[in-house]
């Protein structure tokens, strides 16, 4: 029974991104739908950051290999009825290939931990592997990958 609870609280990303090495967007996801630009502008502004703590990695001397980048930064959202101020934090990670991962988490949920972040971003990195490695993809595409888009779905904000 407490596997089940906490499998709950991993479902908490509210946009999901791959952004090429060229920086321009693979593939967006976003609950709901009709913030679906703010989202884009929202991982835009989150590449900056992500540039900056890829730059340091590679001045620094430590793990070549460490993928995952951590909270990028937190800001603050207002919803339009109540106008309750609503925080979200964003996670960068990026691959070898320069291929960039943005997950954008609803912050009410004080309970998902760093490890499930990470948990979260190697599911991602998996499935978007196995997207690469289909022969009938041309790297640089949009990805359109029902599998994929299963991988991602577990994971967003469950609505409705």
């Amino acid at each position: 029974m407490r596997l089940t609870a906490r499998s709950r609280n991993t479902n908490m990303a509210v946009c999901i991104a791959v952004i090429a090495k060229e920086n321009y967007p693979l593939y967006i996801r976003s609950v709901p739908t009709q913030n679906e630009l703010k989202f884009h502008y929202t991982v835009h502004t989150s590449l900056d950051v992500v540039e900056e703590k890829i730059s340091a990695v590679g001045k620094s001397l430590g793990d070549q290999r460490e993928l995952y980048l951590g909270l990028l930064y937190p800001t603050e959202d207002y919803k339009l009825k109540p106008n309750i101020l609503n925080w979200r934090t964003r996670y960068g990670y990026v691959t070898n290939s320069k291929v960039k991962f943005v997950i954008v988490v609803d912050s009410s949920n004080t309970s998902l931990r760093d490890n499930e972040i990470r948990s979260m971003f190697r599911k991602l990195h998996n499935s978007f592997t196995d997207v690469m490695c289909n022969p009938f993809h041309n790297p640089g595409d949009p990805i359109q990958s029902k599998a994929f888009d299963g991988i991602v779905s577990g994971m967003m904000v469950q609505t409705g």
